[in-house]
């Protein structure tokens, strides 16, 4: 007779195990080719080895959010040979140097990563045709101190205005500016994207498809007008695209924006940017925020001790701005 404590499962045992059991070392991919992920396209992602281009997928492994940007060194298992039909597997994204994120404005906190291992950073405004916007310049500026970056402010379309504005706005801050025209040399430029990554970023119809075109023969990157409606320009990028330059380094090109939010960026990396500013500014109340008319800030003291110069103050102040 069975007690009221058992039942008819009593007497059979646990369903065995049918898989090998999990482990928790990871697959050593330390012996696979590594490429260079040159351009993103709904799920597939067209990289670079050894001169040739190849189509890769994401491994599983793989993060789904901003797992494999535009920029990515990366491993390749599987077919590399790059033949028509074949598709290699990304199965481990190597260490990134750099990321430069924003957002799509500053209500929105989600980052979005834009590229991966850029050192560089080609602001490209236009003088005129759209009109420059400063605001925008400093937002881009923001985001590539806080990405540690080194900027450049390119100016285009310098046959339709002149430079001497935007010149004074931001010489102060140290950032070096270029200067060019559809019929310019070019050589500055070129000496100064040699053996470096560099992500264009500006708005849509300055120029920045013009100059890859320049630079990069062949690239065929897609230009247009300015629209005569709005004065803004029309995108003609849809997705980032790395290419190499003949003499070395790589151009990463980006789609125009329209905004440039930078609610992921927290003040005090800014700060850490500019050494000379940030020496001074510990001699600040606890929670100064540096802006103009703060109480007993040392920038101030400093400007007026001579150690510091006014200009070079008023151009970051402004650039603090953009956090408004």
């Amino acid at each position: 007779m069975k007690s009221l404590r058992e039942d008819d499962h009593s007497g059979f045992d646990r369903p065995r195990r049918r898989s090998r059991p999990r482990t928790k070392e990871r697959p050593d991919y330390a012996a696979l080719p590594v490429a260079r992920v040159i351009s993103v396209d709904r799920g597939r992602y067209r990289c670079t080895l050894d001169g040739e281009d190849l189509t890769a997928v994401r491994g599983r492994l793989i993060d789904r959010k901003g797992g494999v940007l535009v920029g990515d060194q990366v491993r390749l298992d599987g077919d590399t040979s790059g033949q028509e039909g074949t598709l290699s597997r990304i199965v481990e994204v190597l260490d990134r140097t750099t990321v430069l994120r924003r957002s799509a404005d500053d209500a929105d906190t989600f980052e979005r990563p834009i590229v991966a291992n850029a050192d560089q950073l080609f602001i490209v405004t236009a003088l005129a045709d759209p009109t420059p916007r400063m605001g925008m310049i400093d937002r881009i500026l923001v985001a590539a101190f806080d990405a540690r970056i080194d900027p450049v402010l390119c100016l285009t379309k310098a046959d339709l205005a002149s430079p001497d504005e935007l010149r004074a706005a931001y010489d102060p801050l140290g950032v070096p500016i270029l200067v060019t025209d559809p019929e310019a040399d070019l050589t500055a430029i070129t000496e100064a994207l040699t053996d470096r990554v560099t992500v264009f970023v500006g708005h849509s119809g300055v120029g920045k498809s013009t100059l890859v075109n320049r630079l990069i023969p062949g690239a065929g990157r897609a230009t247009a007008e300015v629209s005569e409606l709005t004065g803004k320009g029309r995108h003609t990028s849809t997705s980032a695209i790395a290419m190499e330059l003949p003499g070395g380094g790589w151009i990463i090109d980006t789609p125009g924006v329209r905004s440039f939010g930078i609610s992921h960026v927290q003040t005090a990396s800014i700060l850490g940017a500019f050494p000379d500013l940030a020496e001074i500014a510990e001699d600040c109340p606890r929670g100064c925020s540096h802006i103009t008319g703060v109480i007993e800030c040392a920038l101030d003291d400093a400007v007026a001790a001579g150690r510091l110069s006014p200009e070079r103050l008023a151009s970051f102040r402004r650039m603090g701005r953009a956090f408004v």
